[in-house]
């Protein structure tokens, strides 16, 4: 091999430019884009500036007790509301839960707005109570949901509030951006559905009931229908992930006004002892009942204080269907 050394091979010669490619790498750098456009323009695309000597505004949350129901009302979603109640809830819980609904001759002549308070054990307790409304009371009625789990996002918010005209409420207290939207909504006719449990039994007995709606009756001078709802645990108790086939019984009480010194604590107390009594008629009889109730003596809501073993024996005691059956057993036994 020869050691001379190599020659470089001289550079290939670049493609000549032309006029146009000159034109075009030229635009590309005097001609901005569109999007920088865009970013470029402020207000109305996007919020003006806020001064550096003024302290801006917190952002506004959309989600929990802050998610605007408004548009639920309107009259597209109150049609489609309607349809999916009529088309698919209400034959579903027909068919899965058989509401038994009495009491109703207790809230035929009640004109104006009312607040339905019901005891709280199931996911289902709010269709079946829908389900157990006269339709004048049906199709213009608001439930009260907890905000803390209807409303953690924008879809479930949605959802609840088109299928079941629902607004958040916080359930740990009373606060006045959701009393201030119950009592604008009961002022202009609307009736309210609400459970002063705050939440679903643990064990399918009763809790206490807190002050929500006897507050909005206080201060709207509304009636409370108290509500009781018997069987729904059993369909879909707190935690199962199937649901059964069975059930229900809605009874509706007799409509309930403050009276003269009653403050929410006082009513709300009041309203729960009436739906301990609807309980106790559901459980036995209406005449055995009344007279538990006018001798004070009406079981109440939250069970025995015992073990757990014998809270649950209880509440099978207290079966209106198992007694129906003892009751059958014992006519045709000699």
């Amino acid at each position: 091999m020869s050691d001379a050394p190599r020659r470089k091979r001289p550079p290939e010669a670049s493609a000549p430019l032309t006029k146009a490619k000159v034109l075009v790498a030229f635009a590309r750098t005097q001609v901005p884009s569109a999007s920088h456009l865009l970013r470029g323009i402020e207000f109305p695309l996007r919020p003006p500036t806020v001064p550096g000597s003024i302290e801006p505004l917190p952002p506004q949350k959309r989600t929990g007790a802050d998610y605007d129901t408004e548009w639920a009302r309107r009259p597209t979603a109150r049609a489609a509301r309607r349809a999916l109640f009529e088309g698919l809830i209400r034959p579903t819980i027909s068919a899965v839960a058989d509401p038994e609904v009495r009491g109703l001759d207790r809230v035929g002549h009640i004109d104006g707005p009312v607040i339905f308070a019901a005891n709280h054990h199931s996911h289902l307790d709010t269709a079946v109570l829908l389900s157990a409304l006269p339709a004048r009371f049906r199709n213009k009625v608001f439930i009260a949901a907890a905000a803390d789990y209807f409303f953690t996002n924008r879809l479930a918010g949605g959802a609840s509030a088109l299928a079941l005209n629902a607004i958040p409420i916080e359930r740990t207290k009373v606060t006045r951006r959701s009393a201030d939207l119950a009592a604008d909504l009961i002022a202009d006719g609307w009736n309210m559905a609400i459970f002063p449990e705050g939440g679903r039994s643990p064990d399918g007995w009763g809790q206490a009931f807190r002050g929500g709606a006897a507050y909005l009756a206080l201060r709207c001078d509304v009636p409370v229908i108290p509500v009781h709802l018997w069987g729904t645990d059993r369909l879909l108790p707190k935690g199962a992930k199937q649901l059964k086939r069975g059930s229900t019984v809605v009874t509706f009480g007799a409509a309930l006004r403050p009276a003269d010194g009653d403050d929410s604590r006082r009513f709300a107390a009041r309203l729960e002892r009436e739906v301990a009594a609807l309980a106790d008629e559901a459980t036995s009889d209406w005449w055995s009942a009344r007279q538990r109730a006018h001798a004070d003596e009406t079981p109440s809501l939250s069970g025995p204080d015992a073990s757990a073993w014998r809270r649950t024996w209880a509440l099978g005691e207290r079966d209106p269907h198992q007694r129906d059956r003892r009751q059958g057993a014992a006519k045709i036994w000699p």
